[in-house]
């Protein structure tokens, strides 16, 4: 049994496509099997909402009277990148304003896409052809001509479950790990993330049409700190692997999917809310579709460990969200960075998006690599 892009497409446009969530195709599959399933089911739409510092948007102002080309630019006091173009920024989700404040690049982008005012101070040199050499102004998004998301490295192929054996509390991207070991933190919708449900990017690559921040987006390239070679349970990585680097138009977004967070101790990122429908060619990506949280596993690490964490022991995503789980007999409490109900939020408005004829797919122009290993930063002499 297989199916083209071009056959689910037609069923999409004619409102006969049968669409379901990763989490709901679970029983589908349990009850049908995977050959019915796949003969029946045409999309599964995924989706995950959670922290993710490697995100940002470019925004064009527009040029003034008389023009400037702005080199220190400062967006309700959070500084952002002037070297681009004399009227082009890229606003850093983990860009600082007072380190104090608990606001920061991602903040902007969220009030820039909820309509709010901000704060626009720049200057630069003046020349001969950009006069000018300070602007002060409050903007809005509907003022601006050009304001789109690219985010260098979204959904994260798994991540490893943060733990702290020191005697001490740390302060970390994976929130607070408190001493000895009483809490353990992790961050992924496990079987209802996106690329754990096609692990081997099968159907995701450059050009696929995607969820983003509750507007329409895509695909653009192989994520930073993309790798391969991660060891698999049940085909699935157990530590962070590959990643993607996506695009999308901030005048479509909805505020409710771009979200600002301090958080305590480490500082600004941005919530994000993304969901990848994977359409049903074949009875193999059906199966990795049924995946559920029993059968993905993390390894748990010491995060009060600068360097060479190695794993302490692996769980599976149904035992995390129990909110406990067993160390050499000691009971330790389980919480999620990511949010799960804002993941079954993204993978139903997705779905119903695709029901309502509205949302197409596309199939990928570029598949991404299959055998890549990370380098690490060395510190040499000149």
């Amino acid at each position: 049994m297989s199916k083209s892009y071009e056959e689910i497409n037609d069923k999409i446009r004619s409102g006969k496509a049968v669409v379901y969530t990763a989490e709901e195709v679970i029983d589908i599959v349990r009850k049908k099997g995977v050959e019915k399933a796949a003969e029946e089911v045409d999309v599964v739409t995924t989706g995950t909402f959670g922290a993710m510092c490697s995100s940002g948007a470019f925004v064009n102002f527009g040029h003034a009277s008389p023009p400037i080309r702005m080199t220190d630019i400062e967006l309700n006091g959070v500084k952002v990148d002037g070297g681009l173009a004399a009227v082009d920024t890229y606003i850093g989700a983990t860009a600082l304003s007072d380190p104090k404040s608990g606001y920061g690049g991602a903040h902007v982008i969220e009030d820039l896409i909820a309509g709010k005012k901000i704060h626009l101070h720049a200057t630069g040199p003046g020349t001969d052809c950009y006069v000018r050499k300070s602007i002060d102004t409050y903007i809005t998004i509907d003022d601006i001509n050009d304001a789109f998301l690219y985010n260098p490295r979204n959904c994260y192929q798994n991540y490893s479950v943060a733990t702290n054996t020191s005697d001490k509390t740390i302060y970390t991207y994976m929130g607070k790990l408190l001493p000895r070991m009483k809490n353990a933190s992790f961050s992924s919708a496990g079987q209802l993330s996106p690329l754990l449900n096609d692990p081997h990017l099968e159907t995701i690559g450059m050009g696929t049409r995607i969820f983003l921040g509750g507007g329409e987006g895509y695909v653009s390239w192989p994520g930073t700190q993309y790798k391969t070679n991660v060891e698999e349970v049940n085909g699935v990585p157990v530590a962070g692997a590959r990643t993607l680097a996506l695009i999308g138009d901030m005048k479509q977004m909805d505020s409710k999917f771009v979200r600002g967070l301090d958080i305590t101790g480490y500082g600004i990122s941005m919530a994000v809310g993304i969901g990848i429908p994977i359409p049903i060619l074949n009875a193999d990506i059906m199966k990795r579709c049924a995946i559920s949280d029993s059968e993905i596993f993390a390894d748990m690490v010491d995060y009060s460990q600068p360097v060479n964490r190695p794993a302490m022991a692996r769980y599976s995503y149904e035992q995390l969200r129990s909110g406990k789980v067993e160390y050499q007999g000691k009971t330790v409490r389980t919480s999620s960075l990511s949010s799960y109900s804002g993941a079954r939020k993204v993978a139903n408005l997705l779905k119903d998006w695709i029901e309502s004829k509205e949302f197409t797919l596309n199939k990928p122009v570029m598949s991404f690599p299959k055998d890549v290993k990370l380098k690490k930063l060395e510190e040499r002499g000149c």
